[in-house]
């Protein structure tokens, strides 16, 4: 299995830090945003990995090329003259990855204490995708049946439904936690979504498109004892230094 970080959000609520450095390199506990995904990801015995850029992009390569990948191998994705989302951004990564094995993707800036191999043996060669989530407070849920394929989604705070067949069937909503397994199929998927939205869309368009389309199956996985942070906002920085240290 290879596996997708994206590293190439522009870290807009942690200014002023993000202002001279990606936030792919902010430290934490001793160690970057990037390491902790790279040596989590070397664990759990995947070592082939591509990294997408685009902020300040050039310091992420230069920080690579002198930790030689963690020993890893770590290839760039490129995205300086456009950022792509996370659907886009997967796709543009296409060919550094291969189209011929699952794909485990993650954000660099969310840490958890999720079992990596355990999630990994969960995935269905069968589904598309295999998406974490968890069962916590947000504004923006995915809806799954009772047997955990998606329906749909929602935004409880405007009360959109996607597609809108979803708010008349009783589904269970969930909170995505920004890591899935993408089947090699799911490519195929992600290049329809590109005829329909352009280069630039979320992988939750596809999700969506899939759902609409009944073209296959992404199922929810829910991991045990799970907890997670999305390092994003400035004044998190020293519950996010406590959480890793307790975690790692």
């Amino acid at each position: 299995m290879r596996a997708m970080i994206f590293a190439a959000g522009l870290g807009t609520r942690l200014k002023p830090l993000t202002d001279t450095m990606p936030k792919a390199l902010l430290p934490l506990a001793g160690k970057t945003l990037l390491q902790w995904q790279i040596e989590r990801l070397q664990a759990a015995g995947i070592s082939d990995i591509v990294v997408n850029i685009h902020h300040l992009g050039e310091q992420i390569i230069d920080y690579l090329l002198q930790n030689d990948g963690f020993g890893c191998r770590v290839q760039i994705s490129d995205e300086r003259d456009a950022l792509l989302e996370t659907g886009g951004g997967l796709l543009k990564a296409a060919s550094l990855l291969g189209e011929n094995e699952p794909v485990l993707v993650c954000n660099v800036d969310i840490l958890s204490n999720i079992d990596l191999p355990r999630l990994i043996a969960a995935h269905k060669a069968d589904d598309l995708a295999t998406v974490v989530v968890s069962n916590r407070e947000t504004q923006r849920y995915l809806l799954f049946s009772g047997e955990g394929a998606l329906r749909g989604w929602m935004n409880r705070k405007t009360g959109e439904y996607r597609p809108a067949s979803a708010a008349t069937k009783d589904l269970v909503p969930m909170a995505f936690s920004g890591m899935q397994i993408v089947s090699p199929e799911f490519f195929a998927e992600l290049r329809k979504t590109k005829e329909e939205k352009g280069e630039k869309f979320s992988l939750i368009d596809t999700y969506l498109s899939i759902v609409t389309r009944q073209a296959g199956t992404v199922r929810a996985y829910v991991p045990q004892y799970y907890r997670m942070m999305d390092v994003g906002k400035i004044e998190q920085l020293d519950e996010a230094e406590r959480f890793a240290e307790e975690l790692y």
